[in-house]
């Protein structure tokens, strides 16, 4: 059978031959490998998303925003990324912009026209401002919304990071860092909501993630910069205070009311700071590193 398309995201894959009349159980083990070999392939790009994520770190320091940009199965991967930072990390929600060609979709309708609107994304790109990084996302590297979007923000002097499958992507030329994801061919020709997507979704889980503990938000494994807005997260400060100060429970409740929920100053109080202020001081005092914070108290 003759390939489909030069690119690797339009090439059949070698196994896909005959897929249709294969087993249930014989499709779902192929299309785990085929995720499984999507995963492997992300290996070599372990330098560029290092680069990647001290760009992010760069830019929240000094107060910039992290721009997602993408269309369709990209964009999606950008959104779960991008909108799950705040709640994880503790960073303002005004300092992640989702840009999705044609908008967040509220139900299954997803337009793919929206991806060739180039004039919408240089439109969008008019909010980027020089301390900024735009993470521009697309399993082939040509499409035309996250292209405009990262050449016109490029213009305004932000960062771009481009993240893409193939290996000849236009979208690299923009980048100050190129992220190549060395996926092989889809199981389904084009489907890049398949391997392509889930690479993508891991190469920005790992960035933000990256990003998360070069701020100094992770402390043992432990989200010390998590927002407790609901039950089970308020649950998950208490435990955090009580794990790295040994503090009673109840100490460690007082420590958070005092702190207004925040658990880095409480964990400083429950270790001996003498104010919510001393805390936030020495929280201040350190860029936000607790773990620096703890070593001055």
């Amino acid at each position: 059978m003759a390939a489909l398309a030069s690119s690797s995201t339009e090439a059949l894959h070698s196994d896909a031959a005959g897929l249709d009349l294969r087993s249930d159980a014989e499709i779902l083990s192929q299309l785990l490998r085929a995720q499984q070999e999507a995963l492997s392939a992300m290996a070599s790009a372990l330098p560029e998303i290092a680069a990647a994520s001290e760009l992010l770190t760069e830019s929240i320091r000094k107060n910039g925003c992290i721009h997602y940009v993408a269309a369709g199965s990209s964009a999606l991967m950008g959104l779960a990324d991008g909108a799950e930072i705040p709640g994880t990390f503790g960073i303002a929600a005004d300092r992640i912009k989702i840009h999705m060609a044609g908008g967040v979709p509220i139900d299954g309708d997803m337009p793919g026209h929206t991806e060739d609107n180039d004039v919408a994304a240089l439109a969008a790109a008019g909010t980027v401002q020089p301390n900024d990084v735009v993470i521009a996302i697309s399993a082939s590297g040509s499409t035309p919304y996250p292209l405009r979007f990262a050449q016109a923000a490029r213009e305004r002097g932000a960062a771009i990071i481009s993240i893409a499958n193939n290996a000849s992507a236009p979208l690299f030329a923009l980048a100050d860092v190129a992220i190549h994801l060395n996926t092989p061919p889809e199981l389904i020709a084009g489907s890049t909501r398949l391997g392509a997507a889930t690479s993508q979704k891991v190469a920005l889980n790992m960035i933000s993630t990256l990003t998360g503990i070069r701020l100094g938000h992770v402390f043992d494994g432990m989200m010390v910069n998590v927002v407790a807005d609901n039950d089970k997260l308020r649950a998950r400060a208490l435990g955090i205070v009580t794990c790295i100060t040994g503090v009673s429970d109840n100490v460690a409740q007082s420590c958070l009311q005092q702190a207004n929920g925040a658990v880095k100053p409480a964990v400083l109080l429950a270790a001996g700071a003498a104010s919510p202020q001393q805390a936030d001081k020495l929280i201040e005092q350190t860029n936000g590193d607790l773990r620096a914070a703890m070593r001055r108290l």
